[in-house]
């Protein structure tokens, strides 16, 4: 990842290439619908008129995935439970391993490897080849060829239309970051502060995070669309725990994807104050989950023993926005996108 040339850079970056798309070996690039037009194609929104009016009796509670990693499981049988840190530590260095993958030759290869096991008849050979390009086309099909992971288009239209300028942004749980960048392109200017207890996401999801990697967003001088890059961003990344950070009520959004969903009930109002912790009056809270779909469940199935090291949740927008809403918090914009739920939210 990042050894291709920067879009824009020099000339800055044509018409033509604004509105294309293109793959890459490990991702997609996508440049189009720059001005963020036709949000309704990229975010299913508002579909509940009162939330007050929602209990769970009426729409259950999340899936549960319960398909853990070999990996965990392996472990365990030596050391005991794993503990939440050590297995996001295990779940931080499988997923970046396929974020860098090159999926081409990759599937080219496994492919070769299950014929030449099928010809001479070695059949656990055949099996592990099976299930290795099984995940691979999965994930050829999920991440590259869909952006399901990423989705620039979808995440824009859910960050549209904030009342904020130079806003101070803090992820929790940062991974990567992306989500973060996106917002700093779009409300370019203010300050990024990424937050992740473990290392590995500073040095190496993000520190590895491709420098060539456009995100649309917006010129502050000229009021028009530009390509923004990770190192033009005003990032600060920290290696904390989030329960130990030291702000108060300083940030204008505060961020998190994919956090909610790893803890169970008991820990969820938890979660939400942390988000409210930390900002500002008037402040947004954006947050994603998962979305609660038999596609999700199948790639949570194959996928296993790349992504299930932790406690994980599927929830359907009402089930994610009971939660918010519960948790002390009027909800501006809610819905989802290709593979996320979505929620733009204000304390109450």
């Amino acid at each position: 990842m990042g050894t291709e040339k920067r879009l824009g850079e020099e000339e800055g970056v044509s018409n033509h290439q604004f509105h294309t798309t293109r793959l890459t070996p490990s991702y997609r690039i996508d440049l189009r619908n720059p001005t963020n037009e036709y949000v309704d194609q990229f975010f299913n929104a508002n579909q509940v008129s009162d939330w007050s009016n929602l209990s769970w009796k009426e729409i259950g509670k999340p899936y549960e995935v319960k398909s853990l990693a070999s990996s965990k499981k392996e472990w365990e049988k030596k050391h005991g439970e794993m503990s939440v840190k050590t297995s996001w530590e295990f779940f931080n260095r499988s997923f970046h391993n396929w974020f860098v993958k090159d999926i081409p030759a990759e599937l080219k290869n496994s492919k070769k490897q299950l014929l030449s096991y099928f010809s001479r008849f070695q059949l656990r050979e055949v099996k592990h080849a099976l299930g290795e390009t099984a995940r691979l086309s999965l994930w050829n099909y999920a991440h590259r060829i869909e952006d399901g992971v990423w989705d620039p288009r979808g995440k824009r239209a859910l960050f549209e239309g904030l009342d904020v300028k130079k806003p101070r942004i803090l992820f929790l749980g940062a991974a990567e970051g992306y989500e973060a960048m996106q917002l700093y392109a779009m409300y370019p200017e203010g300050e990024v502060v990424m937050v992740d207890y473990d290392e590995f996401c500073h040095t190496d999801r993000f520190g590895h995070f491709p420098t060539t990697y456009p995100f649309l967003g917006i010129d502050p001088a000229t009021n028009h669309h530009k390509v923004w890059y990770k190192d033009q961003m005003n990032i600060h990344y920290m290696v904390e725990d989030i329960r130990n950070l030291p702000f108060g009520k300083e940030f204008d959004i505060v961020l998190s994807v994919g956090l909610l969903e790893h803890f169970p009930d008991e820990y969820k109002e938890a979660v939400m104050d942390w988000h409210r912790k930390f900002l500002k009056p008037g402040g947004y809270v954006i947050m994603t989950t998962p979305r609660l779909q038999l596609k999700s469940r199948l790639f949570y199935k194959i996928m296993a023993d790349v992504m299930n090291h932790t406690y994980r949740e599927l929830m359907d927008i009402r089930q994610m926005g009971l939660y918010v809403y519960e948790g002390g918090f009027n909800i501006k914009r809610h819905g989802y996108i290709k593979v996320h739920n979505g929620i733009v939210a204000q304390p109450r």
